[in-house]
């Protein structure tokens, strides 16, 4: 879209009409920040401002939505071709789309997690899993970590931190948090009236710590000795984006039920999905009406999915995402801070407490987006696209040098 096609035509106009019928507060943060985009024009690893053509490597990507770059060529065409010919299909009635990506996912896992349960949000599909746990395990506890984010759903955000909770009432029971890798405090945790212990690999928003060896290992001979389920929230880690399909499989942990969206999209149609083992899975076998998503699994966002899987699936592709984390890395050494690493899930942790929230300014201010962790702002959350070309690289490590230097 040119700026003579936009929908307002001057960028104050468009942000005052954000700030009085979306988000006033987000206006007013960016604001204060010297922030003034208005998304526009993308493709590949960057996007553009919608009124004077400015330019950003995209390193936040949507926690991960955007892991194949904005418009994939292979998913745009996937979806254009189904919206030929289908629409988003019927919740009620078998699909041969649905059956066909809950194949393809499943087969990520070794047909360990059989059992797939569309959504639209990570939200849903974190309430589908421990909804999943509850119901295998006729219990209703549910253990998290601290700086944890699995969204703004109802029981997602039980399992969530206070500032997101607090605002809208009670608190739900049978939910607790501990620290996150601390094994003795999940020990103290994890009972007799435990569900599902809920994590995600590695944090994003508590800074992407990465575990002690063993941590989930730990966790997850926990959860077996006491009845519960491991719930691994593989929203942001999963898909490639650690040089693996799932994060967890660099650690060598089987959970019961993972969680994926973000990236299944492809940043082009909704979907999310929870993976299970066929006992979690039982209760939606035989109450087969007991959870019902309208827009679950919809078919134009199953072609986009399934071209996802095929692309991340192609030989070399995973060993290509390590390949450039690893060359990022070593560019970033000659900068003051700590890189947190695994595949292109990177975290930038700086000596100072708001380190990552003064990189992300410098960062906006030489062309790359990336945004700081919620939990932790002396860290600068750092999730390129995982299909940057080599000259890609090459500009984008030299930009964030430059800023950062």
């Amino acid at each position: 879209m040119t700026p003579s096609e936009r929908l307002l035509p001057t960028r104050a106009e468009a942000m005052a009409s954000f700030a009085r019928h979306v988000s006033r507060g987000k206006v007013e943060t960016f604001e204060s920040l010297g922030i003034d985009l208005v998304l526009g024009e993308r493709g590949g690893p960057c996007f553009r401002d919608a009124y004077d053509g400015r330019r950003w490597f995209n390193c936040h990507s949507n926690g991960g939505v955007f892991n194949l770059g904005h418009r994939h060529p292979r998913v745009l065409a996937a979806v254009q071709r189904a919206l030929e010919s289908v629409d988003i299909g019927n919740h009620h009635l078998v699909s041969d789309a649905r059956a066909e990506v809950g194949r393809r996912l499943s087969a990520t896992t070794g047909d360990r997690l059989s059992g797939v349960v569309f959504g639209v949000s990570g939200g849903e599909a974190v309430d589908v899993a421990i909804k999943a746990a509850r119901a295998a395990t006729g219990r209703s506890g549910i253990v998290s970590v601290h700086g944890g984010y699995h969204g703004h759903t109802g029981l997602a955000l039980a399992a969530g931190d206070p500032q997101y909770r607090d605002p809208f009432g009670p608190n739900l029971p049978g939910f607790a948090q501990v620290p996150f890798d601390d094994v003795a405090a999940m020990d103290r945790a994890v009972g007799d009236d435990t569900a599902g212990v809920l994590l995600e690999p590695i944090p994003a928003t508590l800074g992407m710590p990465i575990p002690a060896e063993g941590y989930l290992a730990a966790v997850q001979s926990l959860c077996r000795e006491r009845g519960a389920l491991l719930l691994l929230d593989e929203v942001q880690t999963g898909l490639g984006r650690t040089g693996r399909s799932w994060c967890h499989q660099h650690d060598g942990v089987e959970p019961d039920v993972v969680v994926t969206g973000k990236g299944l999209s492809g940043g082009i149609y909704p979907i999310t999905a929870t993976l299970m083992t066929s006992e979690a899975h039982a209760i939606f076998d035989e109450q087969p009406f007991v959870h019902v998503s309208t827009f679950g699994g919809a078919e134009p966002g199953c072609a986009a999915a399934l071209a996802v899987l095929d692309v991340i699936e192609e030989p070399g592709f995973l060993e290509r995402v390590e390949e450039v984390g690893a060359r990022l890395e070593e560019a970033f050494a000659r900068l003051d801070l700590q890189v947190r690493r695994r595949g292109l899930f990177m975290g930038l942790a700086f000596p100072v407490e708001a380190g990552g929230l003064l990189a992300a300014k410098a960062c906006f201010d030489a062309g790359v987006f990336a945004v700081w962790a919620n939990h932790d702002p002396s860290v600068l959350q750092f999730l390129p696209p995982l299909v940057l070309t080599d000259a890609e690289v090459d500009e984008l490590a030299g930009l964030v040098v430059g800023a950062l230097s």
